[in-house]
């Protein structure tokens, strides 16, 4: 009898693979871009309205403030997102407060221009910069003291340039911690420390954290307005 052959056992088969998930854009993303786009849409409309307003042109605005034309034409038409440094220094040749780049929401005709309730807040978000600003005192351009909320990201900063305005400012830091440059000199400010300086002096803020937001409440106090 010959050998029989061996027969081994029969391969499992091969179970299927998942199918690949794939991840669709969160709507919440899509949204808050949206949003972002809106608010440098609003804040170079306002502006062109206060440029106007003054009678001033790019070329004399650009000379004033060292910015190229082309750079203000794209702030202007939401094209292009400014910084902090950049809104204060246009603010202070329009001669208004950073304030009166906010615009205004509908307020409370029972509040007299004295109180604005929380979801009357006029804000200004700096997306690129990781730095959005609350006001919390009436929106408008003749105002000189103006109290706003400070959010700072992780990371948020000014930019590593110093700037100046007109002015005066002071705050407190209510959450988290805050790198403040008055000058030559740096500070570390944390929770429950304050600051005040002329606004004039060369200054810049940061949050020097990579996973914690810091807020301040900052006032600003424009010395002279037109």
């Amino acid at each position: 009898m010959s050998e029989g052959r061996r027969i081994g056992k029969p391969a499992a088969k091969a179970k299927p693979r998942p199918a690949k998930r794939t991840t669709a854009r969160p709507k919440a993303r899509t949204s808050a871009k949206v949003d972002e786009l809106a608010m440098d849409l609003a804040v170079g409309r306002r502006i062109r309205d206060l440029r106007h307003q003054h009678k001033l042109s790019l070329e004399t605005i650009a000379d004033r403030t060292e910015l190229s034309i082309g750079f203000l034409s794209q702030i202007e038409r939401g094209l292009s997102s400014p910084s902090l440094r950049v809104l204060a220094t246009l603010a202070d040749v329009l001669g208004v407060g950073i304030a009166a780049l906010f615009g205004s929401r509908p307020s409370d005709p029972a509040s007299g221009g004295v109180v604005t309730r929380r979801l009357q807040r006029a804000e200004l978000k700096l997306w690129r910069t990781g730095i959005s600003k609350q006001l919390l005192s009436p929106a408008g351009t003749e105002n000189r003291l103006n109290l706003f909320l400070v959010h700072l990201e992780p990371g948020g900063s000014t930019g590593d340039e110093l700037y100046t305005h007109d002015g005066e400012e002071a705050g407190l830091v209510l959450e988290g911690e805050m790198t403040l440059t008055v000058d030559a000199e740096t500070w570390s400010l944390k929770q429950g420390d304050s600051f005040r300086f002329a606004s004039r002096r060369p200054h810049r803020f940061s949050n020097p954290s990579e996973d914690a937001k810091a807020v301040v409440l900052w006032v600003n106090c424009v010395t002279a307005v037109t």
